[in-house]
């Protein structure tokens, strides 16, 4: 029997179209001067223990992750949503009800501040590879470091290679971090507020390169062409010297919805 909710995102509106959708097992309710978007579920999937146990069954975990995500993505095309963590349940109606209540007043300041606003992720990776090839025409130390090797004995010589293999590793952390920084700081100029997430290493993104920013962007919509040319941009000035910039988006706004209890009266 499905007798726990289960809510996926809040709206200020009734989301007429909902249907549009054909997320047939999902509802539209109206939780006071909201509207929560659910589906029913049920206890031996989703209570408290039974949900702590399929979260280490990585099928259930990523199917049910990926809907949670798919499911707020297709219906915030429809207006600005509240988006709620994956597993988000409630035992009955009045239980929300009182979350909704109790929260109203955080609720609507959240509305007024996301609307007409999306988020958006950029990641920065560093094939060091890539990089330390192009290390003399990016660093004037390494290049007048070069510049002594070829001109020297070759005693001397094998001693500045190792002096310049240990440069490259300083020049290239010195060239990610002013790389990395001035990107930020150009799409940050373009955003209402940013958010920095934490570095995923190379068995998470299935890259063979180094992530060295992920972070996302709270832009407001008239501002996405700007913001997106401003990636391109970026892609250019790159070019072949060993970093790869990827703009994914519009997300649901998790990093910039912030809900705290309605104050003690």
């Amino acid at each position: 029997m499905n007798d726990l909710i289960y809510v996926y995102c809040i709206s200020d509106k009734r989301l007429e179209n909902i249907r549009d959708f054909d997320l047939k097992t999902v509802e539209n309710i109206q939780v006071g001067d909201f509207f929560a978007i659910i589906k029913r579920v049920s206890a031996a999937e989703f209570s408290e223990v039974n949900f702590k146990a399929n979260l280490s069954n990585a099928e259930w975990l990523e199917k049910n992750a990926r809907e949670h995500i798919l499911v707020i993505s297709r219906i915030m095309e429809a207006g600005p949503l509240i988006p709620f963590r994956f597993g988000t349940i409630y035992y009955s109606r009045e239980g929300l009800e009182k979350f909704v209540t109790d929260f109203s007043i955080s609720l609507t300041d959240n509305f007024n501040y996301i609307r007409g606003k999306e988020e958006w992720a950029v990641k920065i990776y560093c094939d060091r590879r890539i990089l330390a090839d192009q290390i003399d025409e990016l660093s004037e130390e390494a290049s007048n470091l070069e510049v002594q090797i070829m001109g020297s004995s070759p005693g001397k010589a094998f001693l500045l290679k190792r002096k310049k293999s240990e440069l490259i590793e300083i020049e290239m952390d010195r060239l990610c971090k002013n790389f990395g920084q001035a990107y930020f700081n150009e799409l940050r100029d373009l955003s209402i507020a940013t958010g920095l997430n934490n570095l995923l290493p190379k068995e998470f993104t299935g890259r063979n390169d180094t992530m060295m920013l992920n972070a996302t962007f709270l832009v407001e919509s008239e501002k996405i062409g700007l913001f997106s040319a401003a990636v391109e941009v970026m892609k250019t000035k790159a070019g072949k010297s060993g970093f790869f910039i990827e703009q994914t988006g519009p997300w649901p706004l998790f990093s910039f919805v912030h809900i705290k209890e309605n104050p003690k009266q």
